[in-house]
């Protein structure tokens, strides 16, 4: 097993690989890592970041678990007899605060805050009949200093019938190696550190061959603001937006699941949410159902690099929310579910759609009272056929929009979208029926952001623009949210009105695009290079 170098500040240095033939066997572990010290982050200031644990995923590959031995020892040592089955390695380590003058190791010569690695659960009888359960562990730098009962030179081993005596001891341990009672065993060490590998990264360690495998699904995605970093469960307006995962399992299952971020420098707390989800499904689930429904499975926040919980899952299906404690903090990160048993794990987003047109026409019976003035203006601005162009349009809305808040989309850039949207003929100029159908939108794009503007009037936070737009007529993937956020939010992390509409207006026009092109509602389009040009610019 490789010996991690950690610094005083528990920092992770770098490894050195164990020796040929220090364990019995030969076996070596194959580390594509052959120096002490290394790089895995880019820098060595990253390095001072991070656990054992922490330096141990990142050897492997794998994803780590700490359990506390102390809290059942009776569920420990099935849990144990279960992971020597697996392609996991276990270690464990007496975890002790740190106070002054600390012993280095403690009466029967096991290290403090060493973490030796665990082969072997034996069960044993002895001549008078006691069963006895043993426990196989080894120093990492093949130290042999432990004494005490079943230690190398232990009168205990006499207790034993000769051919159990000469199967487990002397001869056969190799350098460091030695056993000790299970009940001593959870009296010493306070924590199991157990890393879980998959067919993958096993595939390099001897000796988890002949083990069974690891079921493992992952995901790796991002929190990004105003489209994914919803924030835990106190967030109840934008806990929704987090990546929605549906885990399926296809019996009652214990299962481990870890969330790994990639901020390294900069950690947030992270951890992650699951609820029972009967109902299969390929969309997202709105924030109704969080609201409705209690969580099944919660983990620990924390700002380690790795959150892991293990929970037992009846067979049916999950939904699991991966999330930072706090709204709109931004990282990568992979999510992992290891299975002794078959697993499914997907995405779950919604389809792009226009639920209804965005556009709402004005009625014949539109009152001429209380339109006369803008049609004035209109009038008076307009061309000989009646019809104003897009600088035109801006001094008409400049005129006729009650106050700045609303004016926010009288700049140039939006009059211009409004004149692609609206026109129908090519020309580049609106006639006055389109300057209704204008007004009539704008009061309904108006009403439904401010549905979604509670806190401040005319100031939408990025989180809610799916939820806004979605009221407007838009089902929006992820991925097409994440462009419209990157265009239009603002610095911090809002838009205002005028932002909106344009948003409002670049769907319209991509959505009546694709429409147009796809008469069957094929689902897609094929477009010569000269179209595509044609309708991106539009849009």
């Amino acid at each position: 097993m490789p010996i991690l170098v950690i610094g005083a500040d528990g920092g992770l240095l770098g490894v050195q690989l164990e020796p040929e033939g220090g364990r019995a066997g030969g076996h070596r572990w194959r580390s594509p890592l052959n120096s002490v010290c290394f790089r895995l982050h880019g820098s060595y200031e990253a390095l001072k970041y991070g656990t054992l644990l922490d330096g141990l995923a990142d050897l492997t590959g794998g994803i780590t678990e700490s359990i506390s031995i102390r809290q059942d020892p009776t569920h420990c040592s099935r849990l144990l007899n279960k992971l020597l089955d697996m392609t996991s390695l276990i270690t464990c380590t007496v975890h002790a605060p740190q106070v002054r003058n600390q012993p280095e190791k403690l009466a029967n010569g096991i290290h403090i805050g060493t973490n030796y690695r665990l082969y072997a659960i034996e069960r044993v009888e002895t001549l008078g009949g006691e069963a006895v359960q043993l426990v196989k562990l080894r120093h990492p730098q093949g130290a042999a200093d432990v004494v005490g009962a079943w230690s190398r030179d232990s009168l205990m081993w006499d207790e034993l019938p000769a051919v159990e005596r000469d199967r487990l001891s002397g001869k056969h341990l190799g350098d460091g190696e030695f056993w000790m009672s299970y009940s001593d065993f959870v009296k010493t060490f306070s924590h199991l550190e157990v890393v879980h590998l998959d067919s993958d990264t096993a595939r390099d360690e001897p000796s988890l061959h002949h083990k069974n495998t690891w079921q493992m699904r992952l995901y790796q995605g991002a929190w990004q603001r105003g489209v994914s970093a919803g924030g835990c469960r106190n967030n109840p307006e934008t806990f929704h937006i987090n990546p929605q995962l549906h885990l399926i399992l296809c019996e009652m299952e214990e299962v481990i699941i870890s969330l790994n971020q990639h901020s390294i420098m900069e950690p947030k707390v992270i951890g992650f949410t699951a609820y029972s989800l009967p109902k299969a499904g390929s969309e997202t689930i709105g924030k109704q159902f969080f609201k409705k429904n209690k969580s099944l499975v919660n983990s620990q926040y924390t700002n380690s690099r790795q959150v892991s919980h293990r929970c037992q899952l009846e067979q049916g299906g999950y939904l699991v929310l991966p999330t930072t404690f706090e709204p709109g903090q931004e990282s990568s990160f992979t999510l992992r579910v290891y299975s002794s048993k078959p697993l499914k794990l997907k995405l779950l987003d919604t389809v792009p759609s226009l639920v209804k047109s965005a556009v709402i026409k004005a009625p014949a019976t539109l009152d001429g009272k209380s339109f006369s003035q803008y049609e004035a203006v209109f009038l008076q601005l307009a061309d000989e056929h009646r019809t104003v162009n897009a600088f035109e349009l801006q001094e008409l809305l400049d005129a006729c929009l009650p106050n700045d808040y609303i004016k926010s989309c009288a700049c140039m850039e939006v009059c211009r979208q409004v004149v692609m949207s609206l026109d129908s003929t090519g020309s580049g100029r609106l006639k006055l029926s389109d300057f209704k159908d204008l007004m009539c939108s704008l009061k309904h794009w108006q009403s439904a952001f401010k549905n979604h503007t509670r806190e401040k009037t005319g100031i939408l936070k990025a989180e809610r623009l799916r939820d806004a737009l979605l009221e407007i007529g838009f089902q929006l993937s992820t991925d097409v949210l994440s462009i419209l956020i990157l265009r239009y939010m603002r610095k911090d992390g809002t838009l205002r009105f005028g932002d909106f509409v344009s948003a409002i207006l670049h769907l319209s026009v991509a959505f009546n695009i694709f429409e147009s092109k796809d008469p069957l509602q094929n689902g897609s389009i094929k477009l010569s290079m000269a179209e595509w040009l044609k309708s991106s610019l539009m849009c």
